[in-house]
């Protein structure tokens, strides 16, 4: 059965380029006008794949509509893309504090939005399918982090990230003293194999690190290329 997309958005004509481009793709499609309808939706007895959420509805923040379904045991794994016209970075960053996994502006072109959704739907298949086969815990100063039960500890305290986040966390974990640069994160973290902006990399690792506390310096700027998880500790 194929994947179904939830749209959430008030502007008719958007709905229907971006459900006309992702049915062509192969999607089942079903969209709303406002926030509560959203929750509905995403509650309902067949549960949405995916979520594209507009920041700006009629009836409620987009962020408070990310925030419940995020809160709920039934929908907080669902993967949330927000679409929106706001472009400043705390839009973005706010949008990730809620749970949100993407973040596209508007306007946007359709094929960057249906790299964006192919890729966080691969990546929640390849987070399902890690078996206990794989290496379950990398550890490194201060931090632990459990990729089977995604999980992460900075030292004796459990944090939360989103999903990308620790998907981001663990692919620098995972390639420790070797310079990544942003298209390569691009494709291997978002799965984006393209030429669409990579700020969107940048927007995620300065809130990573924020999240990780003093532990976020063991992420390095590598000026003009890209970022580097320190080989020690003690660098």
């Amino acid at each position: 059965m194929s994947s179904l997309i939830l749209i959430v958005d008030d502007e008719p004509d958007l709905v229907a380029t971006v459900e006309y481009n992702l049915q062509r793709e192969g999607y089942q499609t079903v969209s709303v006008g406002t926030g509560q309808e959203a929750i509905d939706a995403a509650m309902g007895a067949r549960k949405p794949d995916l979520v594209l959420l507009d920041l700006m509805l009629p009836d409620m923040a987009g962020t408070e509509v990310c925030r419940r379904i995020r809160k709920n045991e039934a929908t907080k794994a669902i993967p949330v893309v927000m679409l929106t016209a706001k472009g400043e970075e705390i839009d973005r960053v706010v949008g990730f504090e809620v749970g949100a996994d993407d973040y596209v502006i508007k306007p946007f072109s359709v094929r960057e939005l249906m790299l964006r959704v192919g890729a966080v739907l691969r990546r929640g298949q390849q987070e399902g399918d890690e078996s206990p086969g794989t290496k379950e815990t990398l550890n490194f100063g201060v931090l632990k982090l459990d990729s089977v039960s995604h999980r992460l500890w900075i030292g004796d305290t459990e944090t939360q990230l989103t999903a990308l986040e620790f998907k981001l966390l663990q692919t620098f974990m995972e390639r420790r003293g070797r310079v990544q640069s942003r298209e390569k994160l691009l494709s291997d973290v978002w799965g984006i194999d393209s030429d669409v902006t990579t700020r969107t990399v940048d927007t995620h690792v300065k809130r990573l690190r924020e999240k990780l506390g003093d532990a976020g310096s063991y992420i390095e700027t590598i000026r003009g290329v890209g970022y580097r998880f320190r080989d020690r500790v003690d660098r």
